[in-house]
């Protein structure tokens, strides 16, 4: 089945560089370092080396505190940390700045996995939270490398896709050396899968800190702009539309002065959606007073976002993707909104709804119901926000055991 998976992969890859030649006029980063994908690299290459994968921007903001972890306890190692997306490599610019290596990780083709292992020679991969490509575990094997899925999530509409493709999946979930799982529901799927030594972590992304003048520039923000203000975080598309139709009508009318401030999730579809705004924040930082929509056009902000909003609804959620990441608008101390499709952070919208720090709704229309009732309670919007932070206090630890399963590893 590899055999096959490779050559299929071999076939559709002239049309992947197409496309990302193509992705590359409007995120130029992705028509930067293309031999990389290949399987070419140069500059330093350290003698003791631990290697990180964090496909895209959740992933590399949820290695943070691990990042910081492998950091001060093997402080004779350098880490690198791969990347797929160009938002994903800009993020990793943003956080980590010179204190890792940066590459993109290579195709799944076996000759451009070995000429990246023999390069970089890791001691230990992780890969963060569901990146399992077979050729790439195939070969780790192969070089002795031990790799660990850390963060590991897999939802039951994830696994039942892993067991029709079982014959390729299998093989490559029983190669990894452990794994690291959010719940105890994610790592029964893993172990049905193949997996061994798995073991119950917690969520990485509950030890992630926002950033301190992040928080502080939006709760000025928030004081500058005097309006109320609803967000609309991490958006993808189809979602706007129906959002800002159902804040259009009787909902949010009801609230005098009420902002919206839409955030996309990829930077690509900025200009897409401002035509719904009247003002977008590269240009105009503060929105005029009569301004309804405003677009946050800028990457690498949320924990702004979130603490300069009253309300944060949660994008991704109102079509079936999954959702997005709503503990980072929890520890900002935002009242949380979420729609229907949250099966990627399934655990965690399960708690904060328990908590009282979040609101589970069936569509859009409810979604902005519900916020603008929360906009006129303030008394419920300030027990959600500490509801909120409490939970993300409580939940706490997942870095620690992380490390020790990294330490583990590192002495075979």
């Amino acid at each position: 089945m590899r055999t096959l998976y490779t050559l299929l992969l071999r076939l559709v890859l002239p049309l992947v560089l197409v496309r990302l030649w193509w992705r590359g006029r409007a995120e130029p980063l992705y028509r930067e370092a293309v031999a990389e994908r290949l399987g070419h690299y140069d500059g330093d290459r350290p003698e003791k080396l631990i290697w990180i994968h964090a496909v895209s921007v959740g992933e590399s903001r949820a290695a943070a505190p691990l990042v910081r972890a492998l950091a001060g306890a093997f402080t004779d190692h350098a880490i690198l940390m791969t990347c797929t997306t160009a938002a994903g490599r800009e993020t990793i610019k943003q956080l980590y700045g010179e204190s890792v290596l940066l590459a993109y990780l290579p195709y799944d083709l076996p000759e451009a996995v070995q000429h990246f292992l023999e390069y970089y020679r890791p001691r230990l991969g992780i890969l963060m939270e569901t990146e399992l490509w077979p050729n790439l575990l195939a070969q780790c094997a192969r070089y002795g490398v031990p790799m660990l899925l850390a963060n590991a999530r897999l939802s039951m509409r994830s696994a039942r896709a892993y067991r029709r493709w079982g014959a390729l999946a299998r093989p490559a979930i029983g190669a990894l050396a452990g794994v690291c799982a959010q719940t105890a529901e994610g790592a029964a799927r893993l172990r049905e899968l193949g997996a061994r030594n798995v073991e119950v972590t917690g969520n990485l992304k509950f030890d992630v800190d926002p950033d301190a003048a992040q928080l502080a520039a939006g709760r000025a923000w928030r004081a500058q702009v005097a309006r109320p203000v609803v967000l609309l975080a991490s958006t993808r598309e189809g979602e706007e539309d129906p959002l800002l139709d159902a804040a259009g009508g009787q909902t949010l009318r009801s609230v005098p002065g009420a902002l919206l401030v839409v955030v996309p999730r990829h930077a690509r579809r900025f200009d897409e959606v401002a035509k719904w705004a009247q003002s977008r924040r590269t240009q105009a930082p503060l929105p005029a007073p009569g301004d309804r929509v405003h677009l946050g056009d800028t990457m690498g902000e949320m924990a702004f976002y979130y603490t300069g909003c009253d309300v944060a609804v949660i994008g991704g959620s109102f079509a079936p993707l999954g959702g997005q990441n709503l503990i980072e608008a929890l520890a900002a101390g935002a009242p949380v909104i979420v729609g229907p499709h949250m099966y990627n952070f399934a655990e965690a919208t399960r708690l904060a709804v328990e908590a009282g720090a979040a609101v589970q709704v069936r569509d859009a229309r409810e979604a902005m119901t519900r916020a603008a009732e929360l906009l006129a309670d303030d008394v419920t919007r300030a027990r959600m926000s500490e509801a909120g932070r409490a939970l993300c206090a409580a939940h706490r630890g997942a870095t620690a055991r992380h490390l020790a399963a990294c330490q583990r590893l590192l002495r075979l």
